[in-house]
């Protein structure tokens, strides 16, 4: 599935069909100034994840949890 690309001078005369299309169809477009890509027009998407759920697989392993941390392990703010 190609991306559309549009003008900016197009995106400034249609902007409102545009963010529509974009709205209904799920597909994001990118505007060009003199053929260049300056802006990438995309359908918001809600991911409201907990802190948990976001660092869910992050630790990919870890020695032995239930060790002390020394004074020396932690770094200290000057």
């Amino acid at each position: 599935m190609a991306v559309k690309r549009v003008s900016k001078s197009e995106f400034k005369a249609k902007a409102l069909e545009f963010f529509r299309l974009v709205e209904s169809t799920g597909e994001h477009m990118i505007v060009t100034d003199h053929g260049k890509p300056v802006l990438e027009i995309r359908r918001y998407e809600n991911t409201a994840l907990t802190p948990l759920e976001e660092l869910r697989g992050s630790v990919l392993f870890y020695e032995d949890p239930l060790a002390p941390v020394a004074l020396e392990d932690w770094e200290l703010l000057p």
